[in-house]
């Protein structure tokens, strides 16, 4: 070995112990590695910081962006509602949800895929109360594993296609990678949705403090031209319950109707009255179109344009708000701001939240437009509570939100436009349709990933131009003579694997490829076994979260650490190649 593959080599082999160690952040460790590689001389000084322009690390920080706008355009509620039970088991959650992101994932790209149901998942996790790192794992191996059935569903087989056209003449065809990819698909989410999930750290605390998030007494509005209208209130029950909220009863031109009023008939201008969390307020209004408050009031809070934003304050007995209501105050036309709720210790609150004189110790729940929250806290001489990252959904806009981004899906899918320009349109549209305001872009993306992805990239480049992976190719050859052809068939799929765990999967395929054409031609075998071989090991990179860009996706929303992957990863990387040899011995015999 040269000089320079020693260094690389030693560097790698530190990286991830340092990162199975877990001492230190992943990204510190990263970014150590690329600026000891620089130093040393083994990454070129230019190609430093190429990672972080990387097409991989600009898709990924694009996708956090894109899933943060089907949020707050409720597209994630709308799926939630429609397919999700957040009172089915976890084992059964996973199986739909996989089942969901594999389909897809077949026929669209398996990042975008990921994109559409990772806010689903963690909506669900949310309302179950459950730690999301328990369901985004699988759900990230799911869509990777869907991916395997298509051409077009992983870079991968596109380019073992490609390989394919020049080594023999043609390419492989849309479904010729269904017979095998599909078999290890299938078996992938039996063992995810079955086994796997168990093996996953159940980290509590992500989801502590759940319990502490103050229920608001609160009111929303019946629009006029509502489709609600002419129905009784107890219809809305179902919708209730699945977001969490309970319906305490009815206002009327200004008066409360006896009781619960569960057999009133809706008419417009009628004001709901219920308790609940913030976030299923939010969910809870944008399933039924409600308005905040009177159309007078819910004109002014929304004139300024430039999105709204929901602030929790407690009040203390100093406040200007202390022993008035939000009518007599005159907060709507003073602070363009309505109060939304009130959380008053458990006692009930019998009037119009706005005709409710407010005590020390409330906790009131505001709504106001974006970045006038601190204003109106000062001027109302309160509190804030801690940030929760609140946010309104403008559901008004999820059918657009849905629109745009399945035309960036489907452009990128057949060709018209390479995925990273897709996704940062998509990011266009979102800002200027205000589905998502500009001032929380940078917000929504996971920076110790961008550090990560874009720190390995070059080390990873390095490697390869210092002949590194050329060198392992070498040895694979040499180790295989000699061998029967299911033997040969794993010790590719296992070296390829290993690549692709270290490596990305397009530049394991890249490299791999090659190797098994010149396999086949030493055998005097037919290349397809060992392209698809390749194609499903490539993809199949389940050890590390930097081996697919689903897997780094996951890592911040999830909570994980670099060393939980395997634990899960590394069974379903065995099941995979034993269930795979077989089925490519079968359908591409040698």
């Amino acid at each position: 070995m040269t000089t320079d593959q020693i260094i690389l080599f030693a560097l790698f082999t530190a990286v991830f112990a340092f990162l199975l160690w877990g001492r230190f952040r992943y990204d510190l460790v990263a970014f150590s590695a690329l600026m000891i590689g620089v130093v040393l001389g083994v990454v070129p000084v230019k190609d430093a910081f190429s990672g972080f322009g990387h097409p991989a690390t600009i898709v990924v920080a694009l996708v956090l962006v894109v899933s943060a706008g089907l949020v707050r355009s409720g597209a994630v509620f709308l799926i939630t509602r429609t397919l999700v039970d957040a009172s089915r088991g976890l084992g059964s959650h996973i199986a739909l949800m996989g089942g969901i992101g594999a389909v897809l994932s077949a026929f669209m790209n398996n990042v975008a895929a990921l994109a559409l149901l990772m806010p689903v998942d963690i909506q669900t996790a949310h309302k179950a109360g459950r730690a999301a790192g328990l369901t985004l794992m699988p759900l990230s191996f799911a869509t990777i594993l869907g991916g395997m059935a298509t051409l077009i569903g992983t870079p991968p087989n596109i380019i073992i296609a490609s390989i394919r056209a020049e080594a023999v003449g043609t390419p492989f065809a849309m479904f010729d990678f269904a017979p095998v990819g599909g078999v290890a698909a299938i078996a992938g989410l039996a063992f995810v949705a079955l086994v796997g999930w168990r093996l996953i750290p159940d980290r509590g605390a992500q989801v502590a403090g759940a319990e502490a998030v103050a229920q608001y007494i609160a009111e929303l509005t019946v629009p006029q031209e509502s489709p609600h209208i002419g129905k009784r209130l107890a219809e809305l029950d179902e919708t209730a319950e699945k977001t969490d909220v309970a319906i305490l009863g009815l206002i009327r031109d200004g008066k409360r109707r006896y009781g619960r009023a569960a057999n009133a008939i809706l008419q417009a201008g009628d004001t709901l009255v219920m308790e609940a969390v913030p976030e299923a307020l939010d969910e809870f209004r944008a399933a039924l179109n409600l308005d905040f408050s009177d159309t007078r009031r819910q004109e002014v809070v929304t004139a300024a344009g430039e999105g709204l934003e929901v602030i929790e304050v407690v009040v203390p007995e100093s406040a200007r708000i202390t022993g008035r209501t939000a009518q007599g105050l005159g907060l709507a036309w003073r602070q363009s701001a309505v109060l939304m709720g009130i959380s008053r210790q458990g006692r009930r609150i019998t009037k119009q939240v706005r005709k409710t004189e407010v005590e020390p110790g409330d906790i009131l729940l505001l709504l106001c437009p974006r970045d006038r929250g601190p204003d109106v806290t000062d001027w109302l001489g309160c509190l804030p509570l801690a940030e929760r990252g609140l946010n309104v959904t403008a559901n008004d806009k999820v059918w657009l939100a849905i629109g745009l981004f399945a035309a960036a899906v489907l452009a990128a899918s057949v060709g018209l436009l390479y995925l990273p320009i897709a996704l940062g349109l998509v990011v266009v549209a979102y800002v200027l349709t205000r589905i998502l305001p500009i001032a929380e872009i940078y917000d929504h993306i996971e920076w110790p990933v961008v550090v990560l992805l874009g720190s390995m990239i070059p080390l990873g480049a390095a490697l390869e131009n210092a002949g590194g992976t050329q060198l392992i190719a070498g040895s694979l050859i040499s180790l295989t003579q000699g061998l029967p052809a299911w033997a040969i068939l794993t010790v590719l799929m296992v070296v390829t694997m290993t690549l692709s765990d270290v490596l990305n999967n397009t530049a394991t395929t890249i490299v791999a490829a090659p190797v098994g054409i010149q396999m086949a031609r030493t055998l005097e075998v037919s290349p397809d076994p060992f392209l698809m071989a390749v194609a499903v090991a490539a993809s199949s990179a389940f050890l590390t979260p930097i081996g697919h860009k689903n897997n780094t996706l996951i890592l911040g929303p999830g909570g994980y650490r670099f060393g939980d992957y395997w634990r899960i990863g590394l069974p379903l990387e065995v099941l995979i190649v034993a269930v795979s040899i077989p089925a490519i011995l079968i359908f591409w015999p040698m």
